[in-house]
């Protein structure tokens, strides 16, 4: 049995190819299949299965695609009630991919109908966790409420997911690698390691969550401090219940215009240049969610600003950013609500004020602060203490909160979200001076 791991550094997604005798198996696989298909070449294997730990929240999974192209049989529990093409796999059951067994275990506690697959050839056991167990924590449990076939309360599943961590692991071995579905750097659950894998003996003795405690103790510490929710998440999981049409007519349907110098004021434009270029020159009722390159939250972000199905434009600095940027759309299925793609001309109607931080700096009474930090970030200490503390993914919606009559200053914690807080800023209040600290926050914290 040999493993790949592929990681998606925006979502610190990880997926995973397994081969065996000239057999590959794909585990929670990204939503563009080409990757996979490309090592199937290399490794002279036919893929023949895709397995799904769970309807995912943060990004859009390619196993129809994968399964019309290829094939591949996709194995799915029965309780997360799909129709498309599939083998319901529940824990009882068994499937040989070459000569490595799979075997799935139940495993509530992210989600009610989540998976974990034991994979077993010879003496070497790997375990292919989803969001229930990662490297150093366990995955969230307060995703399902309002989403799924099965939807489930958070303190119903941070109970289930003690359960979990209590028997379902206990029968094997110290030795059997952990492969999970994220590392640090997902929302789908809080203070997970930097490293890509682990060992079972290694989680038992450094995880909290198999520590000896009670089921409050549990269920206390799973539900404090989770990241917030994008608009997304809950949209994903029923795209991936369905099942999401083949990528590439997707991404390639969406309609392209240059050197665009208007368009239709009504309609959000997503403008993903740097911050920079952006506040030299930009359209009316643009937000500016950079897109520079991995490092930045794109996919994050997107989703939880521009709501599920909400219309919106895309602008990119030139043709060559096209094809990586909707790549970066549809891995959470927003390229259907897109109304186009277009480079921008060289006379745009609108600039931001460029704030005079020495003025701030000795003088900040003088202006309105708006933290738009996450609660949890906010709650552990305030940066200015007079700030108005609204998070980025409430801000369109709770921007009337924003007392008006002096400039207004927005900040996050390193600069990055503060380029998309005081762009909406700007589209919200046409008659006040708004800036953006950007990454001179640095000097306050």
């Amino acid at each position: 049995m040999t493993i790949k791991q592929f990681k998606d550094e925006p979502l610190a997604h990880y997926s995973y190819a397994l081969v065996s005798d000239g057999k590959m198996a794909l585990i929670d696989p990204s939503r563009d299949p080409l990757q996979y298909y490309k090592y199937a070449e290399e490794q002279k294997a036919k893929i023949v299965a895709v397995f799904e730990t769970h309807p995912h929240a943060d990004f859009v999974s390619g196993h129809l695609q994968i399964h019309e192209q290829t094939g591949a049989t996709i194995y799915i529990s029965e309780k997360v009630g799909v129709d498309y093409p599939h083998e319901a796999f529940d824990e009882g059951q068994a499937v040989q991919v070459g000569n490595t067994t799979i075997l799935p275990l139940h495993t509530p506690g992210h989600s009610p109908d989540s998976l974990t697959f034991v994979a077993k050839e010879e003496s070497k056991t790997v375990l292919f966790t989803g969001d229930t167990l990662f490297i150093g924590n366990v995955g969230r449990p307060d995703l399902r409420e309002s989403a799924g076939n099965m939807k489930a309360k958070r303190v119903e599943l941070a109970k289930a997911m003690y359960h979990t961590m209590r028997t379902k692991f206990n029968d094997l071995p110290d030795h059997a690698l952990v492969y999970p579905a994220h590392g640090a750097g997902s929302l789908c659950g809080k203070n997970m390691s930097d490293a890509a894998t682990s060992t079972l003996g290694e989680e038992r003795r450094d995880n909290w969550a198999f520590k000896d405690q009670s089921e409050e103790e549990f269920v206390e510490e799973i539900l404090k401090d989770q990241p917030f929710i994008p608009s997304y998440f809950g949209f994903n999981v029923d795209l991936n219940r369905k099942g999401a049409a083949n990528v590439q007519k997707s991404k390639w349907g969406v309609d392209l215009k240059l050197n665009v110098e208007e368009t239709d004021k009504d309609i959000v434009i997503v403008d993903v240049r740097d911050e920079a270029e952006f506040k030299k020159s930009h359209l009316p009722n643009s937000i500016n969610i950079m897109a520079r390159g991995d490092a930045d939250k794109f996919e994050t972000w997107l989703g939880a600003i521009v709501e599920p199905e909400e219309a919106f434009y895309l602008a990119v600095e030139s043709v060559d950013k096209i094809e990586a940027i909707m790549d970066r759309v549809v891995k959470i299925g927003y390229e259907k609500q897109m109304k186009g793609i277009f480079t921008l001309s060289n006379e745009l109607p609108k600039s931001s004020d460029e704030l005079e931080l020495s003025d701030f700096r000795e003088h900040p009474s003088n202006y309105t602060i708006v933290d738009i930090r996450n609660k949890s970030e906010v709650e552990a200490g305030k940066i200015f203490e007079d700030a108005i503390a609204i998070p980025l993914n409430e801000l369109r919606d709770r921007a009337g909160e924003i007392p008006t009559g002096k400039p207004v200053v927005v900040h996050c914690a390193g600069g990055y979200r503060s380029a998309a807080g005081s762009s909406i800023l700007e589209n919200k209040f046409n008659n006040e001076k708004i800036y953006d600290l950007s990454d001179a926050i640095k000097e306050f914290n």
